[in-house]
């Protein structure tokens, strides 16, 4: 069992009451305003704690830092491949893969994380102005 620590609530209530996304570095800047004395270190070793407790959600972008969810809810992401902003897609049902999973299968799958990539709305305008501005 994980010991109690004021720090670490603060930084799942914070996680909690966004639906931004955030970073770490992000999170960090949040939360000095309640615990100025909170170190980056902190923050990071406590959002892999909470992320390994299954508390939050770590999610990998594959380019650029991980970003986290305070809301661990089944649902479905869109990572902008230019710009790296993770946002719900509340609009699209998750699907329950794993009761869809083949009985043959050799193994237990214990969730599942559902991602679709492309480029946001304001990349796709910021890439249409450069290029008929050329």
């Amino acid at each position: 069992m994980v010991k109690y620590s004021r720090q670490r609530e603060c930084i799942l209530k914070n996680l909690q009451g966004r639906r931004d996304h955030p970073t770490a570095d992000m999170v960090y800047e949040s939360v000095r305003m309640e615990q100025p004395n909170i170190s980056l270190g902190t923050v990071y070793r406590n959002l892999a704690l909470l992320a390994e407790n299954g508390q939050i959600l770590k999610i990998s972008t594959g380019t650029g830092p991980d970003h986290f969810d305070g809301y661990t809810s089944p649902h479905v992401h869109f990572v902008c491949r230019h710009c790296g902003k993770v946002i719900d897609m509340e609009e699209i049902p998750a699907i329950n893969l794993i009761d869809k999973t083949p009985a043959h299968f050799d193994g237990v799958i214990e969730g599942y994380e559902l991602q679709i990539v492309g480029k946001c709305g304001a990349c796709l305008s910021i890439i249409s102005q450069s290029l008929i501005t050329q």
